[in-house]
């Protein structure tokens, strides 16, 4: 692994999530793709590193902070190599891939006793706080609220919110049921919506 591992930039604050592909259609390249690493193939494994670190870390700095971003990524990538020999292709691989993300990332903060775990609650959908990537005074205010959340909420607000995931495949990566997924989603925006005050109306103007 330390081939593969190199620094890996900062992702811009709170970005909007990107459109992703299709499961149906990357199957057959997974498939090939973990085959080969497998294999042992070192540009299988070069290409499945760089295809997702940035995604891997963007999630693990979002999760644990900047300081230990690096370190629970290239965390994540060890786990990856070591548990792909067991991948049973029950999900796509960047579904498995996002749930050692937050698994190893929620770990460590086990580790510094800031664990919070996703627990039942009630269920209620509210909309997300709007995103205004092009206001860099509002990015930071977001990048610090967010920081703020618990880690279980904010493991939820990156895979819905920033990723773009569903709440089924959500609730697949964290384990647990869509409901829960869901009312854990609606107490994250909401504590977002009470850390950013207004910051929201005034779109970061003071």
């Amino acid at each position: 692994m330390n081939e593969l591992a190199e620094p890996i930039a900062a992702p811009l604050a709170a970005p909007l999530a990107e459109p992703r592909p299709r499961v149906a259609a990357n199957i057959a390249d997974d498939a090939q793709l973990i085959a080969a690493c497998r294999r042992g193939e070192a540009r299988a494994m070069e290409r499945l590193y760089h295809q997702y670190k940035r995604r891997v870390f963007g999630m693990a700095h979002r999760i644990v902070g900047a300081s230990d971003a690096e370190e629970v990524a290239q965390e994540v990538f060890v786990r990856i190599f070591r548990a792909l020999a067991n991948f049973r292709g029950d999900s796509a691989l960047s579904t498995w891939i996002y749930r050692l993300t937050v698994n190893a990332a929620l770990s460590h903060l086990a580790k510094r006793g800031r664990r919070q775990e996703v627990g039942d609650d009630g269920l209620t959908d509210v909309a997300a706080p709007p995103v205004a990537e092009r206001d860099s005074a509002l990015a930071s205010r977001i990048e610090a609220a967010l920081a703020e959340l618990p880690a279980g909420y904010r493991a939820i607000l990156v895979l819905h919110d920033v990723e773009g995931l569903s709440h089924e495949e959500c609730a697949s990566i964290l384990e647990c049921r869509v409901g829960t997924c869901k009312s854990q989603l609606h107490k994250a925006r909401a504590r977002m919506r009470d850390l950013l005050g207004d910051s929201l109306k005034t779109g970061g103007n003071s």
